[in-house]
């Protein structure tokens, strides 16, 4: 494989020694690959393609640091082909124009790997399409983020998607164990619980303790470099975690939901947004079942806004621990759902006589209020609705 980047690293023997750790220990073929093995193993998709030498273009979908970019070069080198990598963050059309230039010239078939591809805009994104369907460019995606909703449909239907996972627990002690660097039992459960299965975060903080302090333990490695949970705040993990969190309440499992307002609270969301969703909740799923839930909720959402991080968590905490002991009664909002759907399937039906304001003679003259009395128990809806229920329909 002839791969071309923009800062490649240096495979000349003096400089080996300064290679990050990362680096060092990056797989060379599958078998030294830890974790997807639903897609790597024995007659497993990618490893098949790499057996048979097969070119396809395709799209690696993971969270950070579970193998993307080492198995779209192992990939490369076993076809035989051109490898150049680009990072969408920074890449442009005129980047990608090079490539096809150089490409025409070269006997190799011609891959590109563009990381964060998700960051390419849908006028780049076209620009990629009549190429990777020609088979003059093969494409290897790799992002962080759903590619049914980041990637354009013509050029997603084009591509294979693998999804790749989160190291296990398991699969991070065996990157420990290749590093020979973590001797301490202690410090490797913390570091294995603190990366979350990201491998590449593992060993970089691996490399710093050692290289800052000459040992790696629990200390060294929080004096070395500070960790948040992986969380992107306009990513999938966002709306999966805020996703849980509703439906924790939802199942009246205050245990559950705790836990996911401490992940939210720990990865630093946004504490409006967490009380804006509360406040939602409360007329949702609460509803009449508890009518104060409204109030609490509100006053958790008040109180955020004024006093913030990090004493607002405690107002958050005890909203949540509130908010799912509630009964739930969601009459009122599914009552207005199906009234608005009935609206949209009947329009502006004509508002029965009775029930019209009259404030002109000529409006009394004609029937407008006729027949209203207060407090009655008498049909009001339209007359093409009559007996229709929203509220408590069967």
């Amino acid at each position: 494989m002839n791969r071309k980047k923009a800062e490649q690293v240096s495979v000349f023997p003096e400089h080996i020694g300064k290679q990050p750790l990362a680096s060092r220990l990056r797989p060379k073929n599958l078998d030294e690959v830890v974790g997807q093995q639903h897609l790597i193993g024995s007659g497993k998709p990618l490893r098949v393609a790499v057996e048979s030498k097969r070119l396809l273009s395709f799209i690696l979908w993971g969270p950070p640091g579970v193998g993307k970019t080492t198995i779209a070069r192992i990939y490369a080198e076993a076809v035989e082909a051109t490898l150049y990598e680009l990072s969408a963050v920074s890449a442009g059309k005129d980047d990608i124009r090079k490539i096809l230039l150089q490409a025409e010239n070269d006997l190799q078939p011609t891959i590109l790997f563009l990381d964060e591809i998700h960051r390419f805009n849908k006028s780049q994104q076209d620009f990629l399409l009549p190429w990777v369907e020609s088979g003059k460019l093969t494409l290897i995606g790799a992002t962080t983020e759903n590619p049914s909703f980041e990637v354009i449909p013509a050029l997603l239907s084009r591509c294979r998607v693998f999804v790749l996972q989160s190291l296990t627990p398991d699969e991070m002690g065996l990157v420990i164990e290749r590093t020979q660097l973590v001797q301490d039992a202690e410090a490797k459960k913390w570091l294995t619980t603190l990366t979350s299965g990201d491998a590449r975060q593992l060993i970089g903080l691996i490399d710093s303790a050692h290289a800052l302090y000459g040992e790696v333990t629990q200390k060294t490695v929080e004096q070395a470099g500070q960790v948040r949970l992986r969380y992107d705040k306009t990513g999938e993990e966002h709306y999966n975690t805020i996703s849980a969190f509703i439906k924790s309440m939802r199942a009246s499992n205050a245990d559950a939901a705790l836990y996911y307002l401490a992940r939210m609270i720990e990865a630093g969301e946004d504490p409006v947004f967490i009380a804006r969703r509360m406040v939602v909740f409360a007329s949702e799923d609460v509803g009449l079942a508890q009518p104060t839930a409204l109030v609490v909720a509100n006053a958790v959402f008040e109180a955020v806004r004024s006093i913030g991080y990090p004493e607002a968590s405690i107002n958050l905490a005890h909203g949540v621990a509130y908010l799912a002991s509630c009964k739930k009664d969601r009459r009122a909002y599914d009552g207005l759902r199906r009234a608005q759907q009935v609206v949209k399937e009947t329009g502006n039906l004509p508002v029965p006589f009775k029930l019209r304001n009259a404030p002109t003679g000529l409006m009394k003259e004609l029937g407008y209020g006729d027949g209203y009395e207060m407090y009655t128990e008498g049909e009001m809806l339209p007359d093409e609705l009559k007996g229709k229920h929203f509220l408590d329909a069967e």
